[in-house]
């Protein structure tokens, strides 16, 4: 896989996120995470999984570049939706998805991060869903898996003022289960999934479905809803005007807040 790097060992495959510099969610890798998961799916051996990934990045989010390119409410929709049924498999999985958060987590990275059913983070980390920035809202299920795990009080203060929050303050409103130093992250992390190994798969696998059954036809709902708020928005002239300043490297000139 050119942008991600799989290894399998005692019954866990850990997923390394690997497009440099920042490790975003463009096109290609989102393909490849499609072809992994196929794979792991498969592969009775395989027990838990880890998605970490390298350098100073867990995962930045979208490519902002191909972000661009969405002008229209279809195309922005479309985009969404398969960000959403590609997380949405991770959440869903009879595996448990474990989030070895190695670095910066934002936007889809951290859409990536909350589809997991743990998420451990090393001190330092950042995290949070700046698409309000942009001129849009997470498309890839954050508006509603954030607000289910820390409250729609907090999570509405993430998403409207776009602002990161580090590792320990997530901690503290319940994102992650543990904060740990960065150099013993893949450890602890391992240590969670031998922890599960250690117990039946049948009984794993119904722990998950129950910890998620009560939560899937609301959340399939209110997913739909937000692809279809981020396909309107990738029409607008705010959402075209945001891209192009941050690429540009300069405050956005913004119709809506010009008084």
């Amino acid at each position: 896989m050119q942008h991600q790097l799989l290894t399998i060992s005692h019954h866990v495959a850990r997923i390394t996120l690997h497009n440099p510099p920042a490790n975003v969610l463009n096109l290609s890798m989102l393909k490849e995470l499609e072809l992994v998961l196929n794979e792991l799916e498969e592969d009775e051996y395989v027990r838990v999984v880890i998605v970490t990934g390298t350098g100073r990045f867990f995962c930045a989010g979208a490519d902002i570049n191909e972000l661009a390119h969405l002008n229209t409410v279809h195309g922005g929709s479309e985009f969404a939706t398969r960000g959403q049924s590609l997380l949405n498999r991770i959440e869903r999985s009879d595996k448990p998805m474990l989030a070895a958060i190695n670095g910066t987590c934002v936007g889809g990275g951290l859409e990536l991060a909350l589809a997991c059913h743990i998420r451990v983070a090393a001190a330092g980390c950042m995290l949070g869903l700046p698409e309000i920035k942009l001129g849009l809202i997470p498309g890839f299920g954050g508006t509603q898996r954030l607000s289910r795990i820390v409250g729609p009080s907090k999570a509405a203060e993430m998403i409207l003022t776009g602002k990161s929050v580090s590792a320990e303050e997530a901690l503290r409103i319940g994102l992650l289960s543990r904060v740990v130093p960065p150099h013993e992250l893949i450890t602890q992390v391992e240590s969670i999934a031998a922890l599960i190994i250690a117990h039946g798969k049948t009984a794993v696998e119904a722990a998950l479905h129950a910890i998620r059954g009560g939560i899937d036809i609301p959340l399939s709902e209110g997913l739909a809803r937000e692809a279809e708020l981020f396909g309107r928005l990738c029409a607008t002239p705010d959402k075209q005007a945001s891209v192009r300043a941050f690429l540009e490297k300069r405050q956005p000139k913004l119709a809506e807040t010009e008084v």
